[in-house]
């Protein structure tokens, strides 16, 4: 009784924002960033045409395009570490920053205690944190691992808190008059009225993982997406460095995507996700 009454309340709350916005096609939402990707990749090719920048600066996007054909079994090769990192990165970070989320929320000692060191951490630049982690680690997984964590810790952290708190007072006192007990109140509203705020933080998560795990393999890595930018760099095969680059964004989108479809299937009541 209290789950449906409070799927009415978040319902109502949403229709009170105004006439939900029409739908757009399918064709029309992947279209249009890919006409916007093809505009651009054809300006690409063009400049380095007319203006005959020099490959190991700029390289065409047919230069690109046939390193990345060359390379490809090696760019899939490279790319199972960061995908495992990332991943690994991805959970942990999240598990962890949902878990203090929880404990902030009803424990406002804890927050004021432990939020300020989640932000100090947060401002230490992560190419100074890598060579540390590498050092107490090792170089295996353990460091990109923990590198992608405080990537996706603290948005996550900071967007639960604020999902968590998110509820307005009618709905407690309603709660309150249905005598609905603190775990009641805690899974069908608090954590009901969290869920936008949570996939939120998810979808920043799930691309910046994949930046930490391949920056944490710049150092002390012989494997990865990462090391290959490094390789590539230093030998001048600016083509294979661009496709890496892609590849890396490859990775990156499938992991955006896949928390856009969990988000799809879980955020039913919002208007957002099914956009």
């Amino acid at each position: 009784m209290v789950g449906t009454q409070t799927e009415n309340l978040v319902l109502s709350a949403t229709r009170r924002g105004g006439k939900p916005k029409p739908k757009r096609s399918a064709l029309r939402r992947v279209g249009t960033p890919l006409l916007a990707v093809l505009v651009l990749v054809v300006l690409w090719q063009i400049v380095c045409v007319v203006f005959k920048v020099p490959y190991y600066i700029v390289p065409s996007p047919l230069e690109v395009g046939q390193s990345f054909g060359d390379n490809i079994s090696t760019l899939l090769e490279h790319s199972v570490p960061t995908v495992i990192e990332a991943g690994a990165g991805f959970l942990v970070g999240n598990s962890i920053a949902i878990l203090l989320a929880v404990l902030f929320v009803h424990w406002k000692a804890a927050e004021d205690a432990l939020m300020p060191v989640a932000v100090f951490i947060q401002t230490v630049p992560i190419v100074a944190i890598a060579p540390v982690l590498v050092l107490m680690l090792g170089t295996g997984y353990a460091p990109k691992v923990v590198i992608a964590a405080l990537i996706s810790f603290f948005p996550t952290l900071v967007n639960m808190v604020k999902g968590l708190k998110a509820v307005e007072k009618e709905h407690l006192e309603l709660f309150r008059l249905l005598s609905a007990s603190r775990s009641e109140t805690f899974w069908k509203l608090r954590v009901f009225a969290s869920m936008p705020f949570l996939f939120s933080s998810l979808r920043i998560t799930a691309t910046t993982s994949v930046i930490g795990a391949i920056v944490a393999e710049w150092i002390g890595s012989q494997r990865g997406l990462g090391y290959m930018i490094i390789q590539a760099t230093y030998n001048f095969d600016t083509p294979l460095l661009y496709a890496t680059m892609i590849m890396a964004s490859l990775v990156a989108v499938v992991f955006f995507s896949i928390v856009t479809i969990g988000e799809r299937l879980v955020v039913t009541w919002s208007a957002e996700s099914k956009m």
